[in-house]
């Protein structure tokens, strides 16, 4: 029997079923809320309040069951733009796949009961929209991209939307991280193109090539900096003022290093540095 067809370990399914649902971004995603909860709505021990443990749990619950239904429907295509990171087919079988997302979706909305229906209507919103994305609208120009970067500000609002305090800070990190989620979904497409063009899809990049693909993304990033200085002054907190001004010199770097990016290198490394950029951001809330 060759080394490829041995039966996988207990550890390797569990390794694999890691990957699938991505836990590192899923605990960028609890850091993220717990930011919000300690250090925005405050106090830092309420980070072990019951209400909000069951948000965090709903909202992991849900955004991995997302990644799971992406790579259901994304088997194909990933075996060319990232053939050793396919999970589905081969670490489990694709009806696994199914009920796992299946039960996390019903665990992730059973805990969200008991936190009302406003937050029971966002979830159920994001349940729908992860799984429009998957099976439709991340073949079309733009719209997938929108549709994640409004679930990610979303993980963030939602935490307005249950507690009514510091609406304001709470909004302003939330189109921070939707602006920021923006240029990396698009960074991401270019980094795919290859495999999408051969399955049909019609992302940006596609449509309008690398070239003109990178003069939207100038302009995005333009709008970013000037929103993080617009977000940052009416809150007329010097230190916050000045690390956003601060985190323009990152901003600065990934425009240069978009400018002589053409492989699907430059662009894997300009996704995994808008991450990191908004998880630089995020940690100002430290000081608001």
């Amino acid at each position: 029997m060759s080394r490829r067809h041995l039966p996988l370990t207990a550890s390797q399914r569990a390794a694999g079923l890691l990957r699938l649902v991505r836990w590192p971004n899923l605990l960028l995603l609890m850091l993220c809320q717990g930011l919000v909860r300690g250090w925005l709505i405050g106090p830092p021990a309420g980070l072990l309040e019951v209400a909000f443990l069951h948000l965090v749990a709903a909202t992991v619950c849900i955004a991995a069951a997302g990644y799971i239904i992406n790579d259901y429907y994304d088997v194909k295509i990933d075996l060319i733009n990232r053939p050793g990171r396919v999970i589905v087919g081969r670490y489990l079988s694709r009806r696994q796949a199914l009920v796992l997302y299946a039960v996390l979706n019903a665990t992730g909305l059973l805990l969200t009961l008991r936190l009302g229906y406003r937050v029971l209507i966002i979830n159920t919103l994001a349940v729908f929209l992860l799984w429009w994305y998957s099976n439709y609208l991340k073949r079309q120009p733009f719209w997938g991209n929108l549709t994640i970067s409004l679930l990610t500000a979303l993980s963030l609002g939602v935490l307005s939307v249950y507690y009514h305090q510091h609406l304001s800070e709470i909004r302003m990190y939330a189109l921070f991280a939707f602006s920021l989620s923006l240029i990396r979904e698009i960074i991401k497409d270019m980094e795919d193109v290859r495999g999408d063009g051969s399955f049909g899809y019609l992302t940006i990049p596609i449509l309008w090539g690398i070239r003109n693909t990178k003069k939207l993304l100038y302009g995005l990033v333009v709008l970013f900096g000037l929103m993080l200085l617009m977000l940052a002054l009416p809150l007329q907190n010097t230190v916050l003022s000045a690390l956003f001004g601060l985190l323009l010199l990152p901003v600065g770097y990934l425009v240069y290093r978009l400018y002589y990016a053409d492989t699907r290198q430059d662009f894997a490394f300009l996704s995994q540095f808008c991450k990191g950029l908004m998880l630089a951001g995020l940690l100002t809330m430290l000081v608001v």
